[in-house]
């Protein structure tokens, strides 16, 4: 049985892509007694109503800008998941005030809520652009990162434990460069920024499964990220639409040619385990001993998407892609 049998759940962002994965997931394997999903889209709540149909789940209009809605969602609540972001990197950087408001503020009053309402456990979902950020959406993760880890010290001798999960590219997830290059196959020709771009990935039920056992795991502090294999844009791009023609745009303003997971100044913190990292916390106490079996990291080790050991080649991307039902074709559909 799950450690977290019969707990309530709030998840913030909860109607996005990875909150609706999550909380299939939190049906079907953790045994929760109730999960709360909080988000501010009405339209989207109405449709997840619709689909997923289990009692346990109820809805609470919201924003995480607003600390008192917070407060009230919060009430009983003894696990938060915050999913909630703005995560295009475009948009970002044209509107940073929006992106500091619900990145960084949000996750201030998130923290403040789960403290007054007395919920045991806050993990908060991270991205691989927060590591070394050259952009204002990696920015705010980053800051987002230090706030959570900065509150679990400050709980010290208080209810409330923090830690971060820090993941890569959702494949096929909202915004994401598959339904991209899904539409762009039709008409013939995919656009890439740059030809050597690489990005970590990982699907949707895999983001869901670590951050439930993280969550399950966590005593508060740490920063966990996944073992990920990475991919070449371009071979992506060639296992969907193998008979499109491509061109080159240029890098977009804020983005990275390739992402880094654990940054070299992070290595010696750092603890491996078979399937994750885990980054320990610069400040506050932590009990090392709770992760016995975590290897040390070499010095100046630099886990980044292009020099990952494991790189997917063409025919593994197009295995993965057809077993999540893309099926590869040219713009003529043969």
């Amino acid at each position: 049985m799950s450690q977290l049998a019969g707990a309530k759940l709030l998840i913030t962002g909860g109607t996005g892509s990875f909150g609706r994965a999550f909380v299939r997931h939190a049906l079907d394997e953790l045994q929760l007694g109730s999960i709360v999903v909080y988000s501010r889209d009405e339209w989207k709540q109405l449709e997840m109503a619709r689909s997923v149909a289990d009692g346990r789940v109820s809805y609470v209009l919201g924003d995480v800008r607003d600390k008192e809605r917070l407060r009230e969602a919060m009430q009983g609540v003894d696990l938060v998941v915050h999913a909630a972001a703005l995560k295009q990197v475009p948009a970002a950087e044209r509107q940073p005030r929006e992106a500091v408001k619900t990145n960084i503020l949000g996750a201030l009053n998130v923290i403040d809520a789960a403290r007054e309402a007395g919920v045991k456990k806050v993990i908060a979902l991270s991205t691989d652009k927060a590591a070394h950020p050259i952009n204002l959406y990696g920015a705010s993760k980053m800051v987002a990162e230090k706030l959570f880890i900065a509150a679990n010290a400050e709980e010290a001798a208080g209810k409330t434990r923090f830690a971060v999960v820090r993941y890569g590219n959702v494949i096929a997830s909202r915004g994401s460069v598959i339904p991209l290059f899904l539409e762009q196959r039709e008409r013939g020709v995919i656009t890439l920024t740059h030809p050597e771009m690489t990005r970590f990935w990982i699907t949707l039920e895999q983001g869901a499964s670590f951050v439930s056992g993280c969550l399950e795991a966590m005593q508060g502090g740490e920063v966990f990220v996944p073992k990920l294999p990475s991919a070449r844009i371009r071979d992506l791009a060639r296992a969907i639409a193998p008979g499109c023609r491509v061109e080159i745009t240029g890098i977009r303003p804020g983005e990275k040619l390739h992402e880094v997971l654990i940054t070299e100044d992070e290595a010696h913190r750092t603890l491996e385990f078979n399937g994750f990292f885990i980054v320990k916390p610069e400040i506050g106490s932590w009990d090392e001993s709770v992760w016995r079996g975590g290897r040390s990291l070499p010095a100046g080790y630099r886990y980044a998407s292009n020099t990952n050991p494991w790189m997917l080649s063409l025919d593994e991307i197009g295995k993965l892609l057809e077993a999540m039902g893309f099926a590869a074709h040219g713009p003529s559909g043969g």
